[in-house]
């Protein structure tokens, strides 16, 4: 079982098994509060499901794209967990779980035309991951991205780059955990590699520390 965290655009924890697939998950959509929110919503999911810590075989930290003050919140909230429980850090790049959620998992679904994923990167710019569907496993094909784009110029770029056919554009709002810690757990079963440990805020952060110490005058 995991333990699954998500900060890239809303909060999001989930507790996941393979073959039970989730067991608890809350969400909250707020983009402002992550740090105040986090620490009570792995509490809640941990005592919803009757899951004991020692019973977590890892913990999945959803790694972006996403703004940086969000994003590092939910990946540093897994690392410090991880390393509580003496467990693995298993990142998994954000986007896939929307994938994974559209196309229906592991059972699949009717859905059949590619899929681009969008979500919000603010400053009137937004992350892009494209996706040609999922394969025989139920993992999600990541034909490019994630990338960041003017929301104008959005739909020529990725057409011009990726797609040669129709497909699907979803805004999402939010990221499910519990899809986050599914495409783990799949992907672990597979014997495939995990996304790079590294977060995915594919621009600069808001704020940079100065080059060195600011200079007294009297």
């Amino acid at each position: 079982m995991l333990l699954a965290i998500d900060t890239s655009a809303g909060t999001s924890v989930a507790i996941v098994d393979r073959d039970r697939g989730v067991i608890a998950e809350r969400g909250v959509a707020d983009t402002m509060r992550h740090a105040e929110v986090i620490g009570g919503m792995i509490e809640a999911v941990l005592a919803e499901s009757g899951v004991a810590r020692s019973a977590l075989s890892g913990v999945v930290a959803g790694m972006g794209p996403g703004p940086f003050t969000g994003l590092r919140v939910g990946i540093a909230a897994a690392r410090t967990f991880a390393l509580a429980l003496g467990r693995p850090l298993v990142p998994v790049v954000s986007h896939d779980a929307v994938a994974f959620a559209h196309f229906g998992g592991a059972t699949g679904s009717a859905r059949t035309a590619p899929l681009l994923v969008v979500t919000d990167a603010r400053r009137r710019e937004v992350y892009w991951s494209a996706y040609s569907g999922v394969d025989e496993l139920g993992l999600p094909v990541r034909l490019d991205g994630p990338g960041l784009a003017k929301p104008d110029a959005l739909p020529a770029e990725v057409e011009a780059r990726v797609f040669d056919a129709p497909f699907e554009r979803l805004d999402a709002t939010e990221i499910s955990a519990g899809a986050l810690g599914m495409v783990a757990e799949l992907t672990f079963a597979a014997r495939r590699p995990f996304a790079a440990d590294e977060p995915l805020y594919l621009r600069s952060p808001d704020v940079t520390p100065s080059n060195g110490p600011k200079r007294v005058t009297r």
